[in-house]
């Protein structure tokens, strides 16, 4: 195994690519072989990404009452769960909140709002006053992530600044009927191929923990790179009471630091950004996500769950000696 990993390692720092049955192999590796599998993954993100980590933060601007049923969110109509339910924020918020993240060392904001997709109408006009505000009053990076997306509405969100969109695949193509069987995963991939159509960048990963295998993560990862992603946004689940996935494991360390290797491995010249659940599954184990290869974390709180104080993710990029990237 360790010549495997080593030999797998080069390949990819050559130019040459990770397919499934190798990438499905490196996920065998178990004991003192798996810290080489780390050490590895690092030394690719090193050559392609820097020692930079770039820092995300978000706002949920609109929560609850999604009609979609996935078994995992806090959100869906579906569950009865403590999730916040309220409309969408006003412009003056959106902006504050841009303001703070910009502070706090993000280079990409996210406004995040539940629901199927946006149409015309007043949140739409709200969301793209408040992208040209945070264009013109801050240096971050605008983000939006806002459902199934035409190709009109994201060129409306491109010329109001929006950068980056982001839309989750959350599973595998054949893993994703077991969690939602509100929408089809190709309205999702439709949506990833349509905003890269209008030349904006995409944030486009998953939630892993929802029962699904290596298999499912692998096959996960080589839609991503046949879509051609620019960040990965990786979320470990954080089982949340009324949800269907209330009583799902939660990973261990050591396989979410395997998660991130592999997905290194596989898509090595993109960012991969460790988000959700890092706290609760990788306990003390955090500081590793870069050592697995990982470039980047998402600071702050997440949708529904809160998140570390800013400040200790600044202590630990300063403890392994790591710089934040900033905006250009």
């Amino acid at each position: 195994m360790r010549n495997f990993i080593q030999n797998s390692a080069d390949q990819v720092l050559e130019g040459g690519v990770i397919g499934a049955d190798d990438a499905l192999r490196l996920s065998e590796a178990a004991g003192p072989d798996l810290y080489l599998l780390f050490a590895e993954a690092s030394r690719i993100r090193e050559h392609f990404k820097g020692t930079a980590a770039s820092l995300c933060s978000i706002i949920n601007a609109k929560s609850g009452r999604c009609p979609e049923n996935c078994a995992f969110c806090a959100q869906s109509s579906a569950h009865a769960t403590n999730a916040p339910v309220y409309p969408l924020v006003d412009e003056e918020q959106i902006v504050a909140c841009a303001k703070s993240a910009e502070k706090n060392g993000a280079r990409c904001y996210g406004i995040i709002t539940s629901g199927t997709g946006i149409g015309p109408g007043k949140e739409l006009e709200t969301i793209c006053r408040s992208l040209r505000r945070i264009a013109a009053e801050t240096t971050i990076e605008p983000s939006c992530s806002l459902g199934i997306l035409d190709r009109e509405t994201a060129r409306l969100l491109k010329e109001a600044g929006m950068v980056t969109y982001h839309h989750n695949l959350e599973t595998s193509r054949s893993f994703f009927p077991t969690i939602c069987s509100t929408h089809d995963y190709e309205e999702d991939v439709e949506t990833v191929r349509a905003v890269k159509q209008e030349g904006l960048r995409v944030c486009c990963g998953g939630i892993f923990g929802l029962g699904e295998n290596f298999g499912h993560r692998v096959e996960m990862a080589e839609t991503l790179r046949e879509l051609d992603v620019d960040t990965v946004p990786i979320n470990f689940l954080n089982p949340v009471e009324g949800t269907r996935l209330a009583d799902a494991r939660f990973l261990t360390p050591m396989e979410c630091l395997k998660i991130i290797a592999i997905y290194r491995f596989m898509l090595p010249g993109k960012s991969l950004t460790v988000c959700g659940g890092r706290e609760k599954n990788l306990r003390e184990l955090q500081s590793w996500i870069f050592l697995a290869g990982a470039s980047g974390m998402m600071t702050g709180n997440y949708l529904t769950t809160p998140g570390r104080d800013p400040e200790q993710d600044h202590q630990m990029l300063s403890d392994l000696e790591l710089t934040v990237e900033t905006c250009s």
